[in-house]
């Protein structure tokens, strides 16, 4: 029959965003994304369709001018009614499931029959609907440059065969209401035809719309010159495909899609990565490459960062860079005081909190500006800090006059730093492999950790509590002020001895009266102890719960993505409110309030003569060398951190650069008898996570793409600005809570410490083989060869830790170097083939294993030279009902390792394509072949009535 006027195209309740989501029963939701899972026969007869039916390509943009192009291109199959009746069904108006409210319901755009043919105004007006009626939510979320594919597939009664149509226009434009989102198309497909089995042009619409989200297929679908390209396009898609069998697996189970998944040039065949080696080679920054010149490498670091220099502020302009700035800035005023705290507490008060807080503001706010990693927080460390703790005990010991024996040390390490510089010592940071850097980030964030809880410990010990506290025994505890004794004080004879109790007087007043406390309850602090801890755990847990706050499933993803970049100062709001509104004598954040030295015997210039002997500033060369080693090692091991490929940097390093601002900061800092500061490993990380950018533009199912970091200058140089003025800003900021700040110290340390592979190992540990988690390393190295290199690390760490904490901390130093060394020994005991998967290949052995490879790569190329054809082959394995076998719809939707559960990745990620079945006789043949006993494509017997 003629398609009458409640005739009309609707949604077949599913679309493709990149993954598939399907209408749920009702009608009123969508499903969530995921993997299109398809039938092996549906693929064979879109195969089929493509083949035998209408392929046009490079059309002009008008839907009726395509709709008569395509009734043309075979007039003598179709009768001048039938023409007329496809024309008029073409150009019905469409029915859109859009977004409105918090549901997608069925709304119509319009419902206005088109009863004209293909030459009518009626059908051209469809196509001059204002946009603006369009709307729709998702288009924010793709890409710039997307397009939109229809696919039209029905049954009608007027047909006896299949009218299977493809259809390229030259441009991609608009077609007013066909689609519903207002992005221009470019592919459209037309299969109309006579009743078949059920969901069989449904399902193979579904075919076509994997084939279309399919990277590689669009790539040889926009450039087919003939039918046989879209062929041979499908053919290459059936290389690639994973079959289910039917009895083995529910297909009606939603793979969630994967977090990792394999980018076009490793699927191509020409760019197929190899998994027999990582190939990850450590220190390949091309700015390390030695010029043979006196400082060739920091002339080409300036060069290069000159050319950045005036984005590095404007690209600061983002509300991101705001909450970047309020966090490492709390984090830095907090380490300023815990280790201008412990530097005071070590060096008699010579150096304290306030040359903490103006050391810290100085150098900071000149590395910013002249470093070539200006997203480098410097800082304390602990390992400067064992140094200064033993310089001071030598000084107290021989008599030496501290200030000024380190000034020499510190005009000698900056000369040491020269010297490196101009020679280019900074290239060896190439051997600072992985293992290396997981064993020094390891370090400082266990320092972090343990320095946070051990503050924590202190302050239990400066407000303890009474656990043998029983409530019927409340009678019993009392304190009260004795003046009696020999410290009594002389008071008016007119006040009573037995008056003066804690009632009228304070526990200051008492003490500073010279008295004493007496009493059961007297070195008990209630409750304030206690709700430190409340506040120090609820710190940590509410910063890492809000961080994370951004991939869960509550709110829009633009309040989610706002509230996990704020999540820190969030976190410091929320339990500095509590800690108000409790109203306890909690510690709080004590900021030096006037500007003079910590000790009074001191000034603000140390002089290089006059309190030593003159023969120390030669002797002190040798603690110099010490330091030079410890500064160098502990600066470019951050450097190479900060500096990983994984953070997708744009603006290179500056290796060269950074050490020598750190070397040249070294006078003024001894000069004036300041901390001496390199760079800070974890405040540093923090601030590269927290300037972390992701595509804003992503299909509904897919992950966020990471971008890289917003690198600038702005927010290092405001925070230690805001440092600096810190000691102006004492009246608001004495209400935060050391315990909350405590709690974020921790927050980082544990964020620093999982960001590392070294702690994925370590829990395989743990855990049984059966339950360890898929990593990549797991499937190429043997499990006892990554314990036995997880457990030399373990070592390695327990050694420096150590060394660290006892007096043999002079030679922290040089365990640092001899790190490299350990690490050049295991190349004696593991392959580089577990290497290369475990840890990074130090530069000689990755020239040896690229020329391996090369080798390897030659011979399989010849191997396979006779193999080689000019279209592209691939056989596929026909089950004996190949109608019910199940498909996974997408090669690049599969997680990255080929294995369908559980869709989990690692860092480092690279994946072989399943090799295609070849054997004779063993049911293998070209796709579109039939083994015998498979129906046949297009069965007119066969097909069954099924929903449009």
């Amino acid at each position: 029959a003629e398609p009458g006027p409640s005739q009309f195209w609707c949604e077949a309740g599913a679309w493709w965003i990149k993954f598939e989501e399907k209408v749920e029963d009702g009608g009123e939701r969508w499903s969530t994304p995921h993997v299109p899972a398809l039938r092996l026969h549906s693929l064979f007869e879109l195969r089929t369709c493509l083949q035998e039916g209408t392929v046009l390509l490079d059309l002009g943009a008008s839907l009726p001018y395509v709709a008569e192009k395509a009734l043309s291109a075979q007039p003598e199959a179709w009768e001048p009614e039938l023409q007329d009746c496809l024309a008029a069904l073409l150009l019905r108006q469409p029915l859109h499931r859009t977004t409105m409210a918090p549901l997608r319901v069925l709304t119509e755009f319009s419902l206005a029959p088109c009863r004209g043919t293909p030459g009518t105004t009626a059908g051209a007006g469809m196509l001059l609907m204002p946009l603006g009626h369009l709307r729709n939510r998702f288009k924010k979320k793709l890409l710039p440059g997307a397009e939109v594919a229809s696919i039209m597939v029905g049954e009608v009664d007027f047909l006896k065969k299949p009218f299977p149509v493809f259809i390229r226009l030259r441009e991609a434009v608009t077609l007013g209401s066909l689609t519903e989102v207002t992005l221009p198309s470019r592919f459209l497909f037309i299969l109309l035809g006579p009743h078949a089995k059920a969901k069989a042009y449904h399902e193979i619409g579904r075919a076509m719309a994997t084939l279309l989200t399919d990277e590689l297929f669009q790539r040889i679908a926009r450039q087919a010159k003939h039918q046989e390209d879209l062929i041979a396009g499908i053919d290459e898609f059936l290389d690639e495909l994973t079959v289910l069998p039917p009895g083995k697996w529910d297909p009606s189970d939603r793979i969630p899609p994967s977090r990792c998944l394999l980018s076009p040039n490793k699927r191509y065949p020409g760019g197929r990565a190899s998994t027999t080696f990582a190939g990850s080679c450590g220190g390949s920054h091309e700015e390390l490459e030695r010029t043979g010149r006196l400082f060739g490498g920091l002339i080409r670091d300036i060069r290069r960062k000159a050319h950045w220099y005036r984005s590095d502020f404007s690209d600061a302009m983002h509300i991101q860079c705001l909450s970047a700035v309020l966090y490492i800035y709390l984090a830095t005023v907090t380490n300023a005081i815990t280790f201008g705290g412990m530097l005071g507490d070590a060096t008699a008060n010579m150096q304290g909190v306030l040359e903490s807080f103006l050391g810290t503001a100085f150098a900071g706010s000149i590395f910013c500006l002249f470093s070539g990693q200006p997203l480098t927080i410097l800082s304390s460390t602990g390992p400067v800090l064992v140094f200064e703790r033993l310089l001071f005990s030598f000084s107290e010991d021989y008599g030496l006059d501290y200030l000024e024996f380190r000034l020499w040390i510190g005009l000698w390490v900056a000369f040491f730093g020269l010297v490196l510089v101009a020679t280019e010592a900074s290239q060896l940071v190439q051997y600072f492999t992985r293992f290396t850097e997981e064993g020094f980030c390891a370090l400082i964030s266990l320092i972090f950790i343990y320095d946070s809880l051990k503050k924590m410990l202190s302050l239990a010990e400066a407000f303890p509590i009474n656990w043998h506290y029983r409530a019927d025994d409340v009678t019993l505890y009392s304190c009260t002020c004795n003046l009696s004794g020999p410290g009594e004080c002389k008071l008016p004879a007119t006040a009573p001895a037995h008056t003066l109790t804690l009632a009228a007087l304070s526990r200051a007043q008492c003490l500073g009266r010279g008295g004493h406390l007496l009493g059961t309850s007297c070195q008990y602090v209630p409750d304030i102890a206690l709700l430190s801890f409340l506040l120090f755990g609820g710190t940590f847990l509410c910063c890492t719960m809000l961080k994370r706050f951004k991939s869960s499933r509550y709110f829009p993803m633009g309040l989610r993505k706002l509230v996990s970049d704020f999540s820190i100062i969030l976190a410091i709001l929320i339990f500095c409110a509590i800690d108000a509104t409790l109203g306890l004598e909690t510690p709080k954040l004590l900021v030096p309030s006037e500007l003079k030295p910590t000790n009074p015997m001191r000034g603000w210039i140390v002089f290089p003569f006059g309190a030593n002997p003159w023969w120390i500033c030669l002797a002190s060369v040798v603690p110099a060398i010490l330091v030079t080693i410890l500064i160098f090692m502990d600066q470019q091991i951050t450097a190479v951190i900060l500096n990983r490929k994984e953070y997708k940097l744009q603006k290179g390093a500056g290796f060269h650069l950074d050490f020598l601002c750190v070397s040249l900061l070294m006078i003024v800092t001894s000069v004036m008898g300041l901390p001496w500061y390199v760079s800070a490993t974890v405040i540093s990380l923090a601030h590269m996570e927290s300037l972390r950018k992701e595509s804003t533009a992503s299909a509904p199912g897919e992950q966020p793409e990471f971008l890289g970091i917003r690198e600038q200058r702005l927010t290092g140089l405001m925070v230690f600005i805001l440092t600096g003025v810190s000691v102006f800003m004492a009246p608001i900021l004495k209400y935060i809570p050391m315990p909350v700040l405590y709690g974020v110290f921790l927050h980082m340390g544990v964020a620093a410490l999982n960001s590392i592979q070294f702690t994925d190992r370590v829990r395989l540990l743990l855990m049984p083989a059966k339950h360890q988690p898929d990593h990549l390393y797991l499937r190429h190295v043997p499990l006892r060869r990554v314990h036995l290199f997880t457990f030399i690390q373990l070592l390695c760490l327990a050694m420096l830790w150590v060394i660290k904490s006892t007096a043999a901390a002079i030679v922290f130093p040089v365990m640092l170097l001899a790190l490299v060394g350990i690490r050049k020994v295991l190349e004696c005991i593991f392959s580089l083939h577990d290497l290369s998967w475990l840890d990074n290949i130090v530069p000689a052995a990755a020239r040896k294993e690229a020329e391996g490879k090369l080798h390897m790569k030659q011979e399989e190329q010849e191997s396979n030279a006779d193999e080689e054809v000019g279209d592209i082959l691939g056989a596929v394995l026909f089950c004996s009902h190949p109608q019910d076998s199940v498909v996974q719809g997408l090669a690049d939707t599969r997680p990255a390792g080929g294995r369908l559960s559980p869709p989990r990745c690692s860092r480092a990620q690279t994946c072989a394509r399943s090799a295609s079945c070849r054997a004779p006789g063993s049911g293998c043949g070209r796709p579109g072949s039939r083994p015998a006993g498979a129906a046949a494509p297009w069965h007119a017997g066969r097909l069954q009535n099924s929903p449009g």
